[in-house]
């Protein structure tokens, strides 16, 4: 298995800590950055070195789990296995509050090392009551493990309680033992560099009164970002642009897929219907109400149908390297699922002829200050441009293959609505609101440079 140059120094550094006597380790890698890899071979390492006789590793979905033993079996094929004689285990946080003590009582007489993903789960520590997974995340640490590396790819919580087992310092920051930043990986090549689209509009009217953009509407009104979600023109563009984007990568890369995220079960059927009926593109679901939502993931990952729409089942740790564009239509607003969600289609692949990873959303007050975040953690700036003003090369081309490309109506006039659009309000007094967008839809892009980041 052949390491990039910050895992190999992350190996290195993680056992010199140990040996040293630290017995807690956080690595915080940006999504696609390579972790999984990194910590397989940090385990082969210590392995061999005698530092430890069992590995165990915890994550927090089955996807993540998977792919995690994935890796592990690929470094160590004959130690970290299913079979009689494995050195290690990979399971979820939730598997583990179901083992009984004697589960690990013979791992107590053992030099064990716990590799804890995405530990942003789990909360404990400093004076806060601990969740049920960092409770028994604490008791297993101090019971059974010799060496613990906690990793996660967005190491904060919504809730800003501590993360359990990590070390803050007087400030209540984190500390993180070792970083590997997405500039850094955009740098090395190793995650596509991210490009994100805030759809707003000039013109919304709310019960007949103007506002200049989706922000001011959402601020000065009991307007509901969901009613946005819903609306059928505001959907229309933001997917026509997502739509455009792809086909326009899949002219080169045949197997380039888009995510789209959606609120709930019934707005993510919505979302596939418009895809496939106005855009006459391929699509399937993915939400808690399959049956075997896995399989769909997995059947996904490996084929060439265009779309994906998910409610809550792709975010962190769900790998599916193809997907290089995303819509993100979800109601949940948080930088933690924002990165998440954008990390899906950063990661790197050698087929790629393209290098960069497309989100597209609404200019919501927080998702625009998520995104100029992201722009602000390069060291040079990005480039802020209106469409309008610095055309897309590539409309024109849709256009003219469309039809070779099955794209559907695909045309590039601005969208623009005189339409009357009502949607119900819950839980006002007024039952009815009335949205309109009169207005033309803009497109803003924050756009980072890999090839600048070094200088």
């Amino acid at each position: 298995m052949r390491l990039r140059k910050w895992q190999a120094d992350f190996v290195q550094k993680t056992i010199n800590a140990f040996k040293q006597g630290q017995r807690i380790y956080f690595l915080s890698a940006a999504p696609g950055g390579g972790k999984s890899v990194a910590c397989a071979e940090l385990g082969a390492r210590m392995h061999d070195e005698e530092m430890v006789d069992l590995i165990l590793c915890l994550s927090p979905s089955s996807e993540v789990r998977d792919g995690i033993y994935r890796t592990c079996n690929q470094r160590m094929p004959t130690l970290f296995h299913n079979g009689l004689g494995s050195i290690g285990e990979s399971m979820t946080y939730q598997k583990l509050l179901t083992l009984k003590e004697e589960y690990l009582e013979p791992a107590k007489k053992k030099k064990v090392l716990v590799i804890c993903d995405e530990i942003h789960h789990c909360a404990g520590g400093l004076d806060a009551i601990p969740n049920a997974w960092g409770n028994k995340i604490l008791k297993l640490i101090f019971e059974l493990a010799d060496y613990t590396l906690l990793m996660s790819g967005t190491p904060w919580r919504t809730d800003n309680l501590p993360i359990a087992l990590a070390d803050y310092c007087h400030a209540d920051e984190l500390v993180i033992n070792y970083q590997y930043t997405l500039a850094q990986a955009m740098a090395d090549g190793v995650c596509r560099q991210p490009v994100i689209t805030l759809i707003d509009n000039d013109a919304c009217k709310i019960n007949q009164k103007c506002f200049k953009s989706i922000n001011e509407a959402l601020s000065k009104t009991e307007l509901m970002y969901q009613q946005i979600l819903e609306n059928e023109d505001a959907l229309n563009f933001i997917l026509k642009l997502s739509v455009n984007k792809l086909l326009s990568l899949r002219l080169l890369t045949p197997d380039a897929g888009g995510l789209v995220v959606a609120h709930s079960v019934e707005h993510a059927r919505k979302l596939k219907k418009i895809l496939e009926t106005d855009f006459n593109q391929t699509a399937v679901i993915v939400t808690y109400k399959e049956k075997n939502p896995q399989a769909i993931i997995d059947k996904f990952r490996h084929g060439l149908t265009h779309w994906i729409v998910s409610v809550g089942m792709i975010a962190e740790g769900t790998d599916i390297p193809r997907l290089q564009v995303c819509c993100h239509l979800t109601t949940v607003r948080t930088e933690l699922y924002f990165r998440q969600i954008l990390g899906r289609i950063l990661r790197v692949r050698d087929s790629d002829v393209y290098s960069q990873g497309f989100l597209y959303t609404f200019a919501e007050a927080q998702l625009k200050m998520f995104a100029n975040r992201i722009q602000d953690e390069m060291p040079n700036r990005g480039v802020l441009r209106s469409i309008e003003q610095q055309p897309n090369e590539l409309q024109q081309h849709h256009t003219q293959t469309k039809n070779a490309t099955n794209g559907g109506n695909l045309n590039n006039e601005p969208l623009s609505s005189g339409r009357f659009v009502q949607t119900d309000l819950i839980g006002f007094e007024n039952a009815f609101y009335s949205l309109e967008f009169a207005g033309t839809f803009r497109e803003q892009v924050i756009k980072t440079f890999a090839k600048q980041l070094l200088g």
